[in-house]
């Protein structure tokens, strides 16, 4: 299959962006996204193609059908996003760091041009994102370190379904396609939390509709089952980090700040683990080997506010214009 041609204003915007800023970080995003624009095709050429397997044809068929839901029904942008494919080959698109100090909940944020501030710094490259992780730990802070899947421009060029996010349950890749377009809807500069959480709720909002909608009853009892999970995950989470606030908040030293920490760190991964076995899931692997408040930080970034957005929509009785435009004026006021 042979690349789509990308236009040439778009290729100048990256190139001219990573001269602006200079630095390696700056051209190493801009020759990732590169690629990501090189590789893409339209789906349907891809659905066309005799060498596509059935496998992908059918997921990439799924997710046709729920992108054209997502502007039927759920009111997200009608534009070029997630009408193509790129195959990266590789497992994952970049690989994110969150890192927060010793004795802080507060995790440390990198600011860029447009975006704005996040709390977390993003590689094409696994090993240049390996040697900053190394470099911030070598300075003291707690960090969490993994492959994304999933990536989104918000929009700015037309992002495509990527080979890195077919390894996931078709509802999750619907899922993660309703998230990311719902960044382009709302996104304000400098608060990840509240991007990330208002996209997790379109998410929730937009699963449960398209599941109800294909009658797919059983996927949408199992979505619900691992939804519930996630809150309750969340849950022991924000507990967890009232209690390290309190701690780190002391005028303890540091060596009795440490054994405390990781003292509640333990019980908390063990409380995690038993919510994950009891509902027949696998807990995630971090519980055990790399927990710590980076990797505390990085789970509410996502689910932190749902409860708040979710209030809206109710106050709204579910008409999603009326959610979106709330979630606006929140936005403005905060």
């Amino acid at each position: 299959m042979k690349p789509k041609v990308i236009r040439l204003g778009q290729w100048l915007l990256v190139l001219v962006t990573a001269i602006l800023m200079s630095g390696c970080y700056y051209i190493q995003a801009a020759r990732g996204q590169m690629e990501i624009l090189g590789k893409r095709e339209a789906i349907d050429k891809v659905l066309a193609d005799n060498q596509t397997t059935p496998q992908l044809a059918s997921q990439l068929q799924l997710l046709t059908e729920a992108r054209q839901f997502s502007i039927d029904e759920l009111h997200l942008p009608d534009n070029d996003s997630y009408r193509s494919y790129a195959d990266l080959e590789r497992d994952y698109v970049v690989w994110n760091i969150v890192a927060a100090p010793e004795f802080s909940l507060q995790a440390r944020s990198w600011c860029y041009p447009v975006v704005g501030c996040v709390s977390y710094r993003g590689y094409f490259a696994e090993s240049a994102a390996r040697e900053k992780a190394e470099q911030l730990r070598a300075e003291g802070y707690d960090v969490a370190f993994g492959g994304v899947a999933a990536y989104s421009t918000l929009g700015r060029f037309d992002d495509p379904v990527l080979n890195t996010m077919l390894h996931w349950r078709n509802s999750d890749l619907v899922a993660v396609m309703f998230h990311e377009l719902a960044h382009q809807v709302l996104y304000i500069k400098d608060d990840t939390e509240f991007n990330e959480s208002f996209a997790t709720a379109v998410e929730e909002i937009g699963m449960e509709r398209w599941l109800a909608s294909r009658g797919e009853s059983a996927l949408l009892e199992d979505w619900r089952a691992r939804r519930e999970l996630r809150r309750n995950f969340a849950a022991e989470v924000a507990a967890t980090r009232a209690d390290l606030a309190r701690i780190y908040a002391s005028s303890r030293p540091d060596r009795e700040l440490r054994q405390l920490k990781q003292t509640r760190l333990a019980e908390f991964a063990t409380a995690a683990s038993k919510l994950y076995a009891a509902a027949g899931q696998t807990a995630p692997g971090w519980l055990q080997t790399e927990l710590n408040n980076a990797r505390l930080v990085s789970t509410t970034i996502y689910h932190g506010r749902v409860p708040e957005f979710r209030a809206l929509l109710d106050a709204c009785d579910g008409n999603l214009p009326c959610f979106y435009n709330a979630a606006t004026r929140l936005a403005e006021s905060t």
